[in-house]
């Protein structure tokens, strides 16, 4: 006992014994520091002489409609067949084939008369042209409120949330957020602080134009120019009258933008331009309007006008916004690497995924790596599928195999494995919240089992959602009911269905329009409104007194009343038509029908995301429960294929998990190349991903053939501690909640299970970690436990060759290399007669190492 607690300060100061240490692979801690390096800055390449390369003048077809008519041009250059850099201003003329119909100036095309014309473009010894078609020239034009004056707004900032936009407005004076509210903006505007915010007599004395151009006082700065095109708009929609939003005004339906797809380098830069599409036909050119944001901006950085300046390589996208609409600028720059002729047509490929994942590397110019060797996949594909370390029994039958299958068999095995239906209805539980410190425990074991049932017989995943949605009944006999005892109004139903189910979070249209995403206020409460007539007995004044038990039911009447406008929105889901206000049916019945419809996009993808990032270590969009429009993919077409695939096959899981396990993709090895070692995205290789706090505690287990005891768990409403539902060997997988006393998950970053975001789970290291694993209270005793493997192999008269081979093959799949066997045994020899304590030493650094902590 005495080696042992001095050996525990030992690792504590020094980070274990080096010639332990050197024999091995980095060890936690090591880790640690490495993630805490600075990264070293890459150099920037030129872009191509533009001069050298064909044009193309965007847009290509020019349409301007009234008398202020303007559309802002840009000039690319083309490679490969795609859109490529921005042709510098100077190196350029530009000029118009017809003044009296459009004059050209500083890249703005302008309305002069009627008619056409074209705009020809010269770079060097290269022309090319664009059409213009102008009418409307000699018709009245007034500026409306709604789409003119708002649009001002909301580009100087007026009506952001820092500013008059916030939920209490500044200095007296609120806007809705972004301008998602004409009506009461205008209300606001015209008629608030006794009418002095517009003076139509003289509009330059108007307070919303006095103070943003800094002739009054104004703690916001300056925001307007007295000779801008902003300023004319708002003093001429003054002096015309201050005319109303009127319903017959001119509805925003879509933004679209050029170049829609880039192709890009190091250094270059790229203007995107953006038109607004109108129900009367109409398209504007709104660049001056937008606004824009890189989505990586280690990739690109964007300008407030739109102009793109590209840093590093990999695919990028630019994030348009106007008018409450979104839309994506997508740009690809490829790595600078020499690589040999053919090396993908060489690459083996297995499925879809091989094929469209090896389109975008070569499209990147990113080498993929070899397939990784067979216990190194073995490992891999059991702690992905079934969340622990193979056995040696599945060891030897997969080594019994047939080389040209046994990957293949390895898989069905796992599939079939009871150990999936553990580890996949653990992921599933925190997907839902099964928690005991918002449930009584017969409703989490209720739940628990529920959701148990639903994997052991491979519920396709709508009919599993869709149960859970129209669950009614009691509470201990439909475990799916206890989705309504976590979620106990319209609007948290609401939030948590789209979040868990959808990938949506919508909670920001609850108090206003979405600002990075399409969905509305009267959206987000025709939603919830579907919720409304939802019923319980046994909730009370406080869900978790008495004995647990509650009863959903639907009533036939009730609404949900929209705060706004102070009346029930029509019942709808998302984007979907309304249901009648008088329909007496259960609208989650509606719901359901939408939200799991292989036509609804957002269900098949998040689902397809959530089962990527648990093989990958990553999803194919990042956050995985973050599926807006705004967050891009990472490779959107092999999203669309995934999830298209999970429709086909009748949105059986297992499936899916069959294909990504079989793929070429995620049989990588996980050692970077020369020219792939840059990238983190994009899949030319597998990722290595620390194991998530149960599976590391139960592979820890599993080495030492030792057992965690998990039995306190603090329910609601209880006095004093209670023993939990769980037998002696249950494993942190099979736990029904997160609710169990445990320092080592909490350290370890087990999701608590209070919110629906996957970002409650934390995979990032500590030097809490680090020092739990060297002196804390779970490692250590486990390595002294008389009942472990080492004291069992050296009761059977094991060699210590033979017990480091055990347990490099218990813990890493794998034998030791000849100089980690000879440097180990010479490090046992120094412990002379105390050849336990370095046994356990010896454990204990291949338990802590990164080659354990993770999976690769």
């Amino acid at each position: 006992m005495t080696g042992l607690i001095a050996n525990k300060t030992t690792r504590c100061l020094h980070h274990h014994r080096p010639d332990i240490d050197s024999a091995l692979m980095p060890t936690f801690l090591s880790l640690l520091i490495v993630l805490v390096a600075a990264f070293s800055s890459s150099q920037l390449c030129a872009a191509d002489d533009p001069r050298s390369q064909n044009i193309t003048l965007l847009p290509t077809q020019i349409e301007l409609d009234g008398p202020h008519a303007r559309q802002r041009i840009s000039v690319a250059s083309i490679r490969d067949g795609v859109v490529s850099a921005s042709v510098d201003d100077k190196d350029f003329e530009v000029t118009s084939s017809d003044p009296q119909v459009a004059v050209v100036d500083n890249n703005v095309v302008t309305a002069v008369g009627n008619g056409k014309a074209e705009i020809r473009v010269v770079v060097g010894d290269v022309e090319t042209t664009a059409s213009v078609v102008v009418r409307g020239v000699g018709k009245p034009h007034a500026w409306s409120f709604r789409n003119d004056v708002q649009s001002v707004l909301a580009k100087s900032g007026c009506n952001m949330g820092a500013c008059h936009g916030a939920l209490a407005g500044k200095g007296g004076f609120r806007l809705s957020l972004r301008g998602y509210d004409s009506d009461q903006d205008y209300l606001s505007i015209t008629r608030q602080a006794r009418g002095r915010r517009i003076e139509i007599a003289d509009p330059g004395k108007s307070l919303i134009l006095a103070k943003p151009t800094g002739a009054l006082p104004h703690k916001g700065g300056l925001k307007l120019k007295t000779d801008s095109r902003d300023y004319e708009i708002i003093s001429q929609w003054i002096a015309s009258g201050a005319p109303a939003p009127s319903p017959t005004d001119a509805r925003l339906q879509r933004i679209s933008i050029y170049p829609e797809n880039a192709l890009l380098t190091p250094g270059d830069q790229s203007q995107v331009l953006v038109s607004a599409h109108y129900d009367d036909g109409r398209v504007a050119d709104v660049t001056h309007w937008a606004q824009f944001t890189s989505t990586d901006e280690s990739i690109a950085t964007v300008t407030p006008d739109g102009s793109v300046s590209v840093l590093g390589s990999g695919e990028g996208a630019v994030l348009v916004w106007f008018g409450s609409k979104v839309a994506l600028a997508r740009m690809t720059v490829p790595y600078e690497n020499s690589l040999e002729p053919g090396i993908f047509a060489q690459s083996p490929q297995r499925n879809f995924i091989d094929q469209i994942n090896l389109a975008q590397l070569r499209r990147l110019n990113l080498q993929p790596s070899p397939r990784c060797d067979d216990l190194t996949f073995l490992r891999r594909a059991t702690l992905d599928t079934i969340g622990r370390l193979p056995s040696e029994t599945e060891r030897t039958e997969f080594l019994i195999d047939d080389a040209e299958t046994r990957r293949d068999r390895a898989i069905e095995r796992l599939l079939l494995s009871e150990d999936f239906v553990a580890y996949w209805t653990y992921k599933w539980s925190d997907m839902l919240l099964i928690n005991g410190t918002r449930l009584r425990p017969i409703a989490v074991e209720s739940y628990y089992r529920w959701v148990r049932e639903s994997v052991r017989e491979n519920k396709p995943w709508d009919q599993f959602v869709r149960e859970i949605l129209t669950a009614t009944g009691e509470s201990n006999q439909n475990g799916a009911t206890n989705f309504y005892a976590l979620h106990q109004s319209p609007e948290e139903m609401t939030e948590n269905a789209c979040q868990a189910f959808l990938g949506l979070s919508i909670g920001c249209a609850k108090c206003h329009n979405h600002p990075l995403e399409k969905w509305t206020n009267d959206q987000y409460y025709a939603m919830a409104n579907l919720f409304s007539r939802v019923r319980a007995k046994g909730w009370g004044g406080e869900p978790r007194n008495g004995d647990g038990l509650r009863t959903v039911y639907v009533a036939q009447s009730g609404e949900l009343i929209q705060p706004r406008t102070g009346k029930p929105q029509p019942p709808a889901p998302l984007d979907a038509p309304p249901v009648d206000f008088d329909d007496p049916s259960d609208r989650r019945i509606v719901l359901a029908q939408w939200l799991t419809s292989p036509d609804n996009p957002y269900f098949s993808r998040a689902i397809t995301n959530r089962v990527w990032q648990n093989y990958f270590g990553r999803g194919l969009i990042e956050q995985v429960d973050d599926l807006r429009l705004s967050n891009p993919a990472s490779n959107e077409e092999l999203l669309n294929a995934a999830s298209r695939y999970v429709i086909a096959s009748g949105f059986d899981l297992k499936q899916l998990m069959r294909t990504i396990l079989q793929s070429e993709t995620y049989q990588r090895s996980s050692t970077p190349l020369p020219a792939n070692r840059d990238e983190s995205r994009y899949l030319s290789r597998y990722y290595p991903k620390r194991l998530m706090a149960e599976v590391l505690l139960d592979s820890i287990d599993q080495v030492l053939e030792t057992s965690t005891t998990f039995n306190e768990v603090a329910f609601p409403g209880a006095d004093v501690q209670k023993t939990a539902f769980y037998g002696k060997g249950t494993r942190a997988i099979e736990l029904y909640d997160a609710a169990v006393n445990s320092y080592f998950l909490k350290t370890f970053g087990r999701n608590p299970r209070e919110i629906t975001c996957e970002c409650e789970r934390s995979d990032e290291p500590s030097m809490v970690q680090v020092l739990h694993l060297s002196n804390g209270e779970t490692l250590n005793p486990k390595l002294a436990n008389e009942q472990n493997t080492l004291n069992r192999w050296i009761a059977d008269g094991a060699s210590d060759e033979e017990i480091i081979r055990q347990l490099f093959q218990s813990a890493l799949c794998r034998a030791p290399s000849d100089d980690e066997l000879k440097t180990l045994l010479g490090v046992l020899a120094e412990y002379e007669d105390d050849r336990q304590t370095g046994l356990q030493d010896v454990a204990w650094s291949i338990l802590t190492s990164t080659e354990f902590t993770f999976n690769h």
